[in-house]
């Protein structure tokens, strides 16, 4: 079992990588979803479909879904292998300004997991037939949805969560790949800060501006 999940290094450097590649994926996401602000549904509606229908992209759908369950696993794995080390763990860690987010990082990543089922339901799910819905109109599938305050509060709070697991996430993957030198340090904890407010505060605005206007 142990040769086929690889080394806790191995393990580590996997989940490194995998939630790399997710973070690249947010800003390509949240710019297709500034098009939700547009009074016209047409141009949300063709990204979509494009979206839904471009072979390159359904493969890249299939990799993205991949890195997330694999994310999760390895996420789950290396949690577990603390838990059972936490005797050692309290005699040798040196808490860093970073381990306020690393000591949550599993719990955060739970409730962005139940929010990615819910938000699969409501547009993944419709998209491959699971669901009914339109999937032709998923600009009105969004606008409903984001005319429930219920569900913008669910939406803003997954976000803000997110924003945290982010902010010990962008500078944990490149210390983990080696790349965090004491140069590049302040550097990268000064883009992953940037980054894990930028990009969730842009997706709570879309449903704060679409229900208020």
């Amino acid at each position: 079992m142990s040769r086929f999940l690889g080394s806790s290094i191995t393990r580590k450097i996997t989940m490194a990588l995998l939630g790399l590649f997710l973070i690249l994926f947010l800003p390509v996401h949240l710019g297709i979803n500034f098009l939700l602000l547009k009074s016209d549904p047409e141009p949300f509606n063709k990204a979509a479909h494009f979206m839904a229908t471009f072979w390159l992209v359904k493969g890249f759908e299939v990799l993205l879904l991949a890195s997330f369950l694999l994310h999760i696993f390895y996420g789950i794995l290396l949690q577990i292998q603390n838990w059972l080390a936490r005797g050692k763990q309290y005699k040798i860690t040196n808490y860093s300004q970073t381990s306020f987010f690393s000591k949550f990082m599993i719990w955060t990543g739970l409730i962005i997991f139940i929010f990615l089922i819910i938000h699969f339901m409501n547009f993944y799910f419709i998209k491959i037939g699971w669901v009914q819905g339109d999937p032709e109109n998923f600009y009105g599938v969004a606008h409903q949805l984001f005319n429930i305050p219920a569900y913008i509060i669910l939406y803003v709070f997954s976000f803000l969560i997110l924003g945290f697991h982010l902010a010990h996430a962008f500078w944990s993957a490149f210390q983990t790949l080696g790349w965090n030198t004491a140069g590049l340090s302040p550097v990268f904890k000064v883009l992953g800060i940037l980054y894990a407010i930028l990009i969730p505060l842009g997706f709570t605005l879309i449903p704060l501006i679409i229900y208020f206007s």
